[in-house]
Order: structure tokens, then C-alpha cells, then sequence
């Protein structure tokens, strides 16, 4: 995960996720939309995630 990620997962979170695939980018987004807060914590959950 690099700080770069990070950072755009703390700013914009969609954004950050768009490497992982349609899917994550439409789920994070939808968690945005219901809060920004819900949103980051997707997004650095699924840059973390070591199995992709």
C-alpha cells in the first residue's frame, strides 16, 4: 500500500480503489456516498487487503 493510495483513499476514496476493479470501485463509492467516513474505512480495508 503506498502513501500515494493512502492518501487519495483519505481525500477521494473511489479514486483510490480503481486499480482493484469495477466491483470495489462501486462499493466504495455507494459507502461514500452514505458518509465519507464509511468510505475511507472501505477503501484502505481493501488496499489493505494482501490477497489482491
Amino acid at each position: 500500500m503506498s502513501f500515494l493510495r493512502v492518501l487519495l483513499a483519505i481525500i477521494f476514496p473511489p479514486l483510490a480503489v480503481i486499480g482493484k476493479g469495477c466491483g470495489s470501485f462501486i462499493i466504495i463509492f455507494l459507502l461514500t456516498l452514505c458518509g465519507w467516513i464509511p468510505g475511507v474505512i472501505g477503501a484502505l480495508v481493501i488496499l489493505n487487503n494482501p490477497d489482491n
